[in-house]
């Protein structure tokens, strides 16, 4: 559970007042209110929000032999690499925060871990390489957000998806994140793959009210999938809402890497609307988010192919 402390910094992460998170912070540190996860945690996030690649370090260096915090934030370390379009440096941060977490015996953070590296390289195209990492923890963990994490990622294999997300209904029916955030989700994302647009956009409808809270790493996957569902039904204009969104709430999504893939689907939202400058503008604003990512990332290339045609 979050402390008062934590919950106001959360607050102001969220509503993407970074100055006065770290206010808080400091403030908190005189005071030696500071929890690990305040103190390590929140300042790694402020860092990446505000673009401070020493701070980030920093913490990392700092966390290195407190069990519980460095184990996160590795994970968090993997999901900033994604961000920046780096899958391998992200797999091995991954791999490190899994081994952590499996030292001291926490299977359902390991498992997490897992199914968060599989959907990072499902959201990147690679879809082969995320079917064959979901099933490991799959095997070792029924938490609720393992599942979600593994169903999404196996988005592109109806049947398997689809008995997840039945599993999840069944044993969460009072869960206000299974019902109102997760499986609409994984509902739409299946409508989506099937290129039934409609369906996608009405099984969102649920989770319309809910959609801009924060679900750690799973934060805003309502608002990215309608817009998917947009550009699949070709409404540029109603995908651009969607995408936008998504960039307005950077302290919501953070450096989960929906945050990067947003820029990239705006593009596309724009060019369906025939506005080829704020098009390639927003392929621009990607491209330069991931000018260090690795080259054969399948999602990478659609970009730089997409992008080449505006010119």
């Amino acid at each position: 559970m979050y402390g008062g402390r934590e919950v106001l910094v959360i607050a102001f992460v969220n509503l993407n007042q970074f100055k006065e998170a770290r206010a808080a912070i400091e403030e908190a540190k005189t005071k030696n209110l500071l929890s690990p996860n305040l103190l390590g945690l929140g300042l790694y996030m402020l860092a990446f929000l505000q673009n401070d690649t020493a701070g980030m370090k920093q913490q990392v260096r700092l966390a290195m032999g407190k069990t519980l915090v460095d184990s996160r934030l590795l994970n968090l370390e993997a999901h900033s690499a994604a961000y920046a379009g780096q899958l391998r440096r992200s797999q091995e941060f991954f791999q490190q925060s899994v081994a952590a977490t499996q030292g001291r015996g926490d299977r359902d953070s390991a498992a997490f871990y897992e199914a968060s590296a599989a959907l990072m390289q499902a959201q990147f195209g690679l879809m082969i390489d995320a079917r064959q990492r979901v099933t490991s923890p799959l095997r070792v963990s029924t938490n609720r957000d393992v599942q979600y994490g593994a169903a999404l990622a196996f988005a592109g294999e109806a049947a398997r998806a689809q008995a997840l997300a039945d599993d999840l209904g069944k044993r969460f029916p009072e869960d206000t994140i299974v019902q109102y955030n997760y499986l609409p989700t994984l509902r739409a994302q299946l409508a989506v793959n099937r290129n039934d647009a409609p369906r996608a956009v009405d099984a969102l409808q649920s989770a319309a009210p809910y959609e801009l809270g924060d679900v750690y790493s799973f934060s805003l996957y309502p608002v990215y999938v309608r817009g998917l569902a947009y550009l699949t039904e070709h409404r540029g204009s109603e995908a651009v809402a969607e995408f936008q969104k998504i960039l307005d709430h950077r302290g919501i999504v953070r450096n989960e890497c929906i945050g990067a893939l947003a820029h990239l689907q705006l593009g596309r939202a724009y060019a369906l609307q025939g506005d080829t400058s704020k098009a390639k503008a927003a392929y621009q604003d990607f491209l330069t988010l991931w000018k260090d990512a690795d080259h054969d990332i399948p999602i990478l290339k659609q970009a730089k192919a997409e992008y080449a045609k505006l010119q």
